[in-house]
């Protein structure tokens, strides 16, 4: 109807910046960190955990806490972590008011790639009104040791303003299982999406997102196996049916959940609440 669709309208002045690519690298890694987010949690609420065929193991990586040297905040900061592994990032919960001993008890999964021995790992403070300050980096090479079957627990020197392995530490716990070892239907491998952007060089933030060359997409969508007489998993009709019950999801994480549940219109809805709660 015309009349509902004028009602979606908006009026009134326009916000300056819109229709505007912002410049500063900063404003483009939260929105695409906020991105790769929704992406991920949409995904896990549906229960698939999607990789590539070239894969060494499955990394564990438990987050434990921080001996940070200095508080950069006006008040004790409420520091989280994020942590790359080849092309996949995570991030931790907020510690609020950790200052400087934040402590998390994250444990996060990763497939690790081929030829990917290590990861880059930074701590942010959390702020309300401002862009979330980054206060500590390091890169972390994951030992031989941790690679042949052993579990380390070990503390890390972290980077920062105050120099070079100087902001203090972090403690983590490194587990890995070759994928010799994995069980059987623990992973898809999935049809090439979408890939997110490449780090430059430590202590620097994404570039825009660009194709990476030679390496594997993260977020994707999975492959289904070929059938005579297969019917599609979802009509555009359907998409755009939840879109109206989730205006605040992007069309594609919708549609990662439409694949994840085989079409299952009910079982989406259901993903997508439970997502929506937890934000």
């Amino acid at each position: 109807m015309a009349s509902d669709r004028r009602n979606q309208v908006m009026v009134g002045d326009l916000p300056d910046d819109f229709l505007r690519v912002s410049s500063d690298p900063t404003a483009q890694q939260i929105a695409q960190d906020e991105r790769v987010a929704q992406i991920l949690q949409a995904q896990q609420q549906a229960g698939v955990s999607f990789v590539t065929g070239n894969i060494a193991g499955r990394l564990s990586i438990t987050i434990v806490t921080a001996k940070l040297t200095k508080n950069y905040g006006i008040t004790k900061m409420d520091p989280y972590c994020r942590i790359r592994v080849g092309h996949a990032v995570f991030e931790t919960p907020t510690s609020y008011n950790g200052a400087k001993i934040p402590r998390w008890n994250k444990c996060v999964q990763c497939y690790l790639p081929v030829g990917v021995d290590s990861m880059y790992l930074e701590i942010f403070d959390e702020r309300s009104f401002t862009v979330d300050d980054r206060i500590a980096w390091c890169h972390i090479t994951v030992p031989q040791s941790v690679l042949n079957g052993e579990t380390l627990d070990d503390w890390y020197p972290l980077s920062g303003r105050q120099g070079e392995e100087k902001e203090g530490m972090i403690n983590l716990v490194l587990t890995f299982t070759p994928i010799q070892n994995l069980p059987m239907g623990s992973f898809v491998c999935p049809q090439p999406a979408m890939v997110i952007p490449q780090v430059v060089s430590p202590g620097m933030f994404y570039t825009p997102m660009q194709p990476v060359v030679g390496g594997a997409p993260v977020y994707q969508q999975p492959q289904l196996p070929p059938t005579s007489a297969q019917s599609p998993l979802y009509t555009e009709e359907d998409i755009q049916l939840v879109k109206d019950m989730f205006p605040a999801i992007e069309t594609d994480v919708i549609q990662s959940v439409f694949v994840a549940q085989r079409g299952n219109k009910n079982a989406v809805i259901n993903s997508l609440l439970s997502m929506s709660s937890d934000q």
